[in-house]
């Protein structure tokens, strides 16, 4: 046989390389660790006070908890690939998961807020890994046509967890300890490292590099730490420091920008790069990370939207606002199967537009909401929502992969897993900035309304001065009192007009994404496989 014909039966051996064991096991053992990682991304948000007075520090310190997480996740995520070839996928998995175990405990056992933001850089760099060579292994695991169920089952555990990590993370803080949700992690980290050590392989295609003739691009990875590390300070700190009039975030950006430029140039010129880049030249896999970030964008930041205006409008607890998220996480784990299961049948660009639809109409749904709104209203607008999310997840993770050669599948999942986790901060960054912006405009323009000639204003004030002298106030006492709770109701109906304003953005947001939905190229049955020189 010449070598022609001996490596294109090679590449036909491997495209129909399998599992050993049945690939739905392979899902369960992935997605135990990968669960938890990103369930860490949002479950300490609701312990930060009690993290806080615990260790003798000031909220506001304490966000660095969070923010140290992510930083060392950012810049772990794109480099997952170099590091799959460098070790071996389940090898390298498997440091990951005992990186991020132990780091969970020195996290639980820190004895102040240095070591603790410390072991979370710590616990973040082991669990920045997991999503994409878990990813990795299941689009792998399964062939092009059944794929959809697998990245149904990967949704369950990437798009569910920073749904339901708040209401965990305060049921335990409140009946335990927030050392407790770190620990949480530790029978989860152990049982993976068993199920992964006996259950994963790695395909034939994917080659080692050797440590001898490994051409290391530092520069690249230099570039990379520096800008997605400084990028992601800003977008957590930029608005609390009220972005560019600080020196300290305008310095971040500039470094950040500067960085992130010149990757993209270095890399792309690169040899041996430490992100290849050139995958972003398929167009499938270009618009999907669009829309992947924009999932993101729009998941992460609503899911801290509605919370907020729940417990500082409607004076709900922090454990009733996660009551209205919940269950739109079991709608989100009933309906991803079913994305999964039409994903072959409709083909991935009529479900990300139905997706987008429905989710944007959900957005425009919450736009409607008022200061009277009750308990079911906001419950069912989350599940409307919920629908929308399941039916765009599954087919854009489908479609990214569909024209990516299987031995980069690695470097595709954490390009597309980066862009995910960057949506999620600026859109949270995004959200909070305007919150405050837009209540400050509607503010403005409510006040310059509220003028003693009102008629309307004047019968509130003598009403609510009446009442309260009623209520055993003095007569000059209760005017204040009057005038202090027209400025409060003016307060409200602001804050009310800039969560409508958000709502109704993301929408608009969500639903100029349905071109390059359309524009998708059809899903092949198999993917194309790039064998080694």
């Amino acid at each position: 046989m010449s070598a022609g014909g001996a490596q294109l039966r090679a590449a036909e051996l491997a495209e129909a390389w399998r599992p050993a064991v049945n690939p739905w096991i392979v899902t369960m053992t992935v997605m135990l660790a990968t669960f938890m990682e990103v369930l860490d991304g949002t479950i300490a948000n609701v312990a930060l006070p009690h993290i806080a007075s615990n260790l003798s520090a000031s909220v506001d310190e304490a966000t660095w908890v969070l923010t140290s997480y992510l930083v060392s996740n950012a810049i772990v995520l794109p480099l997952s690939g170099w590091f799959s070839s460098l070790f071996g996928r389940k090898q390298f998995y498997m440091v990951s998961v005992a990186i991020f175990t132990l780091g969970s405990l020195a996290c639980g056992l820190a004895p102040s807020l240095g070591w603790l933001v410390f072991f979370r850089v710590l616990q973040g760099a082991g669990g920045g890994a997991l999503q994409p060579v878990s990813q990795a292994i299941l689009v792998e695991s399964f062939s092009l046509r059944k794929q959809g169920m697998a990245m149904a089952a990967y949704g369950m555990g990437v798009v569910v967890a920073p749904i339901i990590g708040p209401t965990l993370g305060g049921w335990i803080t409140d009946n335990y300890t927030w050392r407790w949700i770190f620990f949480v992690n530790l029978p989860v980290g152990i049982l993976s490292l068993i199920l992964t050590s006996a259950l994963v392989q790695d395909p034939p295609y994917l080659v080692r590099k050797s440590l001898k003739t490994l051409r290391i691009d530092y520069i690249g990875l230099g570039l990379l730490a520096v800008g997605l590390g400084f990028l992601q300070v800003v977008l957590d700190k930029g608005q609390r420091d009220d972005w560019f009039s600080s020196n300290f975030i305008l310095t971040f950006a500039v470094i950040s920008g500067v960085c992130l430029v010149a990757v993209v140039v270095w890399e792309l010129r690169a040899k041996d790069p430490i992100v290849d880049l050139r995958l972003l030249k398929d167009r499938n896999f270009l618009f999907t990370n669009i829309m992947m970030f924009t999932l993101g964008f729009v998941l992460y930041s609503s899911t801290m939207l509605i919370p907020v205006f729940l417990q500082t409008l409607l004076g709900y607890t922090a454990l009733l606002s996660g009551l209205v998220l919940s269950p739109g996480a079991l709608v989100t784990l009933t309906m991803l199967p079913l994305a999964g299961f039409l994903l072959p049948r409709v083909g991935p660009k009529w479900l990300i537009a139905m997706g987008l639809v429905s989710g944007g109409l959900s957005l425009f749904y919450m736009s409607g909401f008022n200061l009277q709104l009750d308990y079911h209203t906001a419950l069912m607008a989350r599940m409307y929502q919920s629908v929308g999310l399941a039916f765009m997840f599954v087919p854009i993770s489908a479609a990214a992969f569909s024209y990516i050669p299987k031995a980069k599948t690695s470097n595709a999942t954490g390009i597309i897993n980066l862009a995910r986790n960057i949506g999620g901060s600026a859109g949270i960054a995004f959200v909070t900035t305007m919150l405050a912006r837009r209540q400050q405009f509607h503010q403005n323009i409510l006040v310059g309304h509220v003028t003693p000639s009102d008629t309307g204003l004047l019968a509130f004030l003598y009403g609510a001065a009446r009442f309260l002298t009623g209520q055993g106030s003095s007569p000059t006492h209760a005017a204040d009192q009057a005038h202090g709770l027209a400025y409060l109701l003016v307060q409200q109906q602001a804050a009310m007009l800039s969560f409508i304003d958000n709502f109704w953005l993301l929408g608009v947001i969500f639903l100029s994404l349905l071109p390059l939905a359309l524009l998708l190229k059809k899903t092949p049955q198999t993917r194309p496989l790039e064998m080694p020189a």
